[in-house]
């Protein structure tokens, strides 16, 4: 006798397979997590400014603000914006998951410590400024105007939530991890130093803070675009990755594809993203499936999902603004390439950096969609900018086109 209370199972009869076939994937313990803190949750491909995105008030954070949840992201990473009032602080934090901050408008302070330590460690902000909250760290984010201030924040808290699936463990944990954070003085005193990553010998910086992430300096990278400039900051030992970038004025990236994860965030200037899926072919418009390709315009505090579906997506960054292209990509943690998981030791070619004819995943100049560069000049001289895409960039191998790009 069954269960009056249990949907009973049956065996399914021969000929037919088990289950529904098909089926609507469920909320995750993050997506639950997110609906419950009673605030807005942004879903899409991007935005044009995050600034426009609607704030109410957070009872958790002591402030106003927004999720946002990025598609290709889910799962992967969580984001969130919120505003700091004037003259107030936000509530004290400490949690489970790595926290990445990029001061949007404002200035002010951050208080941190950990459990046990009497005196907090202090350090400022200001608009542009880029930090990291040491996992498991009390924290308080301070405003130190009258004006409220906005605070972009990238966390590891959807792979957290997803495995533990126990708040009160998350943010009521008493371990200090000490090798992430262990008190020392200059723990956020900036550092310029610039050295090779060790996966995959690209300039890095290990730096907890970074005061002016839209103007500091970034040495010459030269793999996306003609003269463009990369760094990569190491922070507190996160697993979260992360780097900023920016392409001269007048040019812009080489298409690439890569699954789900990275998301570019507007730093400085403005411009647009083409994104589509690698089933569309390198040359979508003169295909047909011009209609298909996705587009994201976006300016300072504007982002927007590199790849936002599953498998493999090509997409193309183009700055219009008079003073460059600069943002910043968030991946997450593990999601770079390099980083995830798999045989140790074994070769790994870094496919974004190379052209699809080289066994690589980036489009060349002289093999892109003709529609691609056409769009790309109107562009700027609607912005009255001069483009200095060199015509024998277009001309192939025989040309002096630029190197491989990631």
């Amino acid at each position: 006798m069954h269960d009056k209370t249990q949907v009973h199972w049956h065996e399914p009869k021969a000929g037919e397979n088990a289950g529904f076939g098909t089926f609507n994937r469920p909320l995750m313990p993050y997506d639950r997590f997110m609906e419950a803190e009673g605030v807005p949750v942004y879903r899409g491909i991007g935005v044009r400014r995050m600034q426009d995105l609607p704030l109410v008030p957070w009872k958790r954070l002591g402030g106003r603000g927004s999720y946002i949840q990025l598609y290709g992201t889910e799962g992967l990473w969580g984001m969130y914006v919120v505003e700091v009032p004037g003259t107030g602080a936000l509530n004290v934090e400490r949690h489970l998951y790595e926290k990445v901050v990029l001061v949007i408008e404002g200035r002010g302070s951050t208080e941190v410590w950990q459990e046990g330590q009497n005196k907090p460690h202090v350090f400022e902000w200001q608009k542009g400024s880029l930090f990291t909250i040491p996992l498991n760290t009390f924290h308080r984010l301070v405003n130190a105007a009258s004006a409220p201030a906005l605070l972009l924040c990238g966390t590891t808290a959807p792979n957290v939530m997803n495995v533990i699936d126990n708040t009160d463990f998350i943010f009521n944990c008493p371990f200090n991890f000490t090798d992430r954070f262990s008190g020392q003085d200059n723990f956020f005193k900036p550092n310029d130093d610039i050295e090779p990553d060790p996966i995959r010998g690209l300039a890095m910086r290990r730096t907890n803070l970074i005061p002016d992430a839209v103007n500091s300096e970034l040495p010459l990278d030269n793999r996306r675009s003609p003269g463009y400039r990369r760094v990569e900051p190491q922070m507190a030992h996160n697993r979260f990755y992360l780097w900023i970038a920016q392409h001269e004025t007048g040019r812009y990236s080489k298409a690439h594809k890569h699954a789900s994860a990275a998301v570019l965030i507007c730093l400085k200037g403005k411009g647009y993203t083409y994104t589509w899926p690698e089933a569309l072919g390198t040359t979508p418009w003169k295909d047909g499936h011009g209609d298909k390709v996705l587009r994201q315009d976006y300016e300072p505090g504007g982002m927007v999902s590199a790849a936002p579906m599953s498998g493999d997506w090509f997409h193309q960054h183009f700055g219009t603004g008079k003073e460059g292209l600069r943002v910043t990509a968030w991946h997450g943690p593990n999601n770079q390439r390099a980083r995830k998981p798999g045989r140790p030791g074994e070769k790994i070619m870094d496919y974004g950096a190379i052209d699809l004819k080289k066994g690589g995943s980036a489009i060349p100049y002289h093999e892109e969609d003709p529609a691609i560069r056409k769009e790309f000049a109107e562009a700027l001289k609607a912005e009255g900018v001069t483009g200095r895409m060199d015509p024998k960039w277009y001309e192939g191998e025989s040309s002096d086109e630029p190197g491989d790009v990631m």
